[in-house]
């Protein structure tokens, strides 16, 4: 049986969100040759440009067939895409014939703006995240997800978690040892779970000079100590309930998260890079004990410290 994908573009997409997927479904055609038939569309058709200024052939929503599965894209254009009536017109039809609807990162917008989304769980790119909410507050956004899947509606957080998307529909379609095989062609992790945490991203919570810079480098500085919310509100000149409702607002997330991140993060690093042990890196990262950090581990990266420890002895 073939699959047909339908990828929508839109002026100024993103390219990789395109590019990532499709060659996911490419492998995928190599090892189950004619699961997949793609395609991408647009509201004129022609030649699409993408943010980068690389233009990508495309038809037009009027000679588009139907579609097994409708792959909304993100990009800058997003926003002004999701304005148009007839994308969203289009959006419309082809989710009552689809048998699947997905977006990669910000083409979450698209779905939400055609009322797809509405009492749904959804995911986005992190930075999105807060004009999202505010966009579509009927909307169970979870912008700590790599991916998430609500009935026959997926979505993915930003840009290369479109392949991990893309991995989580091929093991939909043709099992896991296949979606297993397109990973190691591909040279990407098998797959990363679509609970796990968007922490590349969100771990580096810059903020620009956002009025809590210093307080994070505070914290990243001495993640060894305890950083209660008390605490950190001290380091703020800010009463505890002022500020964990004001650092969760700019930030994106509360001070026990950004805290729990930031260590998971060093943490990371000191596994990757030497040669100490669980135990002194949990100590050394402000974990009171290794389980606290397996379970910490797990939720924002899929995996536990030892499993990470061990990869990267033998890589």
């Amino acid at each position: 049986m073939t699959h047909k994908l339908v990828f929508l573009v839109f002026q100024n997409f993103q390219l990789l969100d395109v590019a990532g997927p499709i060659a996911a479904f490419e492998m995928a055609n190599r090892i189950s040759p004619g699961t997949y038939q793609q395609s991408l569309v647009s509201r004129r058709g022609g030649l699409t440009e993408s943010s980068a200024g690389t233009t990508l052939q495309t038809s037009r929503f009027a000679n588009t067939h139907e579609a097994d599965t409708l792959i909304a894209v993100g990009g800058e254009g997003v926003v002004e895409a999701s304005g148009c009536p007839e994308t969203l017109t289009f959006i419309r039809q082809r989710s009552q014939s689809a048998r699947r609807i997905a977006s990669v990162c910000s083409g979450a917008y698209l779905l939400a703006s055609a009322g797809l989304l509405n009492n749904k769980k959804a995911t986005t790119h992190w930075r999105r995240s807060a004009d999202f909410r505010r966009r579509f507050p009927d909307v169970f956004l979870d912008e700590d997800r790599i991916y998430v899947n609500d009935g026959n509606i997926w979505t993915s957080a930003g840009i290369s978690a479109g392949i991990d998307l893309s991995l989580a529909l091929i093991a939909d379609d043709l099992g896991e040892m296949i979606a297993r095989q397109v990973a190691h062609q591909l040279v990407v992790y098998y797959r990363r779970p679509g609970g796990q945490s968007q922490y590349s991203a969100l771990l580096d919570m810059e903020m620009g000079n956002g009025r809590f810079a210093e307080l994070l480098d505070y914290i990243r500085s001495n993640l060894d100590k305890p950083l209660m919310v008390n605490d950190l509100a001290e380091q703020a000149c800010m009463s505890p309930r002022h500020f964990a409702r004001a650092f969760t607002a700019e930030v994106g997330t509360t001070p026990a998260r950004a805290v729990e991140r930031l260590r998971v993060e060093a943490a990371s690093a000191a596994l990757e890079s030497s040669s100490s042990s669980v135990q002194n890196v949990a100590r050394q990262c402000g974990f009171t004990d290794t389980e606290r950090m397996r379970k910490a581990f797990i939720r924002l990266k899929g995996i536990p410290p030892s499993a990470m420890k061990r990869h990267f002895q033998y890589t």
